[in-house]
């Protein structure tokens, strides 16, 4: 089946507090965003044309723009509008969102200041990427070469583009062997993360999640903390050596995109998706279609 390419694609985009043609959103080739990774995002879903935690997401893109020194030329309140309004145009249902907020092309060179912020907000048609069975069997990660950097070293809170560099390698590699993704460490060599999801262990009836100190608190992690709490499991936020997989019989990850999703092996080890998993994959499902 032929792909057609995200830029000649049907629909609308809200590009800079317009309506305009999918085709018509366009930015120039020396655009400092491209160049020196001044660009953060979002990644969101719409269910039935409802945008999940859309307020939250919208706060978290603001934060990443402030991190990354520059502010959103819009409030919160026209963005969460502007997104809606683009959910109605695709026609509604499940979608994904993506905000995307950059510096322009009015200077050249990593000082930027003068540079116009642009915003731009995208919907398109993106199921979930695995139907329930096929989720329960488990996936497969790789254990990528490069780590989460040092919080010294990176805005590593903010939701910025050039923090992918390293998933996007990661994720090519990992595929390249027959994984769905990677499982990345942090620069101390403790678990972290995937490259574009959080990771959850399960032993004992307790879930084990890595401390979120150098990579994303992810809001699919918090929700799903959240459930597990209200659910009475026990959640343990941790450190998690690569060495301790063994010890753990269960293992899922989460985001926007993920949603949840148990894995049956990361490298060497292997793990068997449970009871505790599916319940969290089907509370998780029903939360965000409330």
């Amino acid at each position: 089946m032929s792909i057609i390419p995200f830029d000649q694609r049907d629909g609308h985009i809200w590009f800079n507090g317009e309506i305009i043609p999918w085709k018509d959103a366009k930015v120039h080739v020396l655009t400092h965003g491209l160049h020196y990774g001044s660009s953060v995002f979002e990644g969101e879903r719409s269910y039935g044309g409802k945008i999940f935690k859309s307020k939250e997401h919208t706060q978290r893109f603001r934060k990443s723009a402030n991190i990354l020194d520059f502010d959103l030329p819009y409030t919160d309140v026209e963005i969460n509008a502007a997104k809606d309004e683009v959910v109605k145009l695709a026609g509604g249902g499940d979608q994904y969102v993506r905000p995307v907020a950059f510096r322009g092309s009015e200077m050249m060179a990593v000082s930027a200041q003068n540079n116009k912020i642009h915003v731009a907000i995208a919907t398109w048609a993106w199921p979930s990427m695995f139907d329930p069975e096929t989720k329960m069997k488990g996936i497969k990660l790789d254990i990528a070469e490069y780590r989460r950097p040092d919080p010294m070293c990176a805005p590593v809170h903010a939701k910025a583009a050039g923090l992918y560099m390293i998933c996007t390698i990661s994720k090519h590699k990992a595929e390249k062997k027959g994984y769905a993704d990677a499982m990345m460490l942090d620069w101390q060599g403790r678990v972290a993360e995937c490259t574009g999801a959080n990771i959850f262990f399960i032993k004992d009836g307790a879930i084990h999640t890595p401390i979120a100190d150098c990579f994303l608190n992810g809001l699919t992690r918090q929700t799903v903390i959240s459930i597990a709490k209200a659910q009475g499991m026990d959640v343990i936020e941790t450190r998690i050596m690569p060495e301790e997989l063994p010890t753990y019989n269960e293992c899922f990850i989460v985001g926007s995109a993920a949603e949840v999703t148990p894995v049956a092996e990361i490298g060497p080890y292997k793990f068997t998706p449970g009871n505790m998993s599916r319940t969290l994959m089907d509370a998780y499902s029903s939360a965000v279609r409330a």
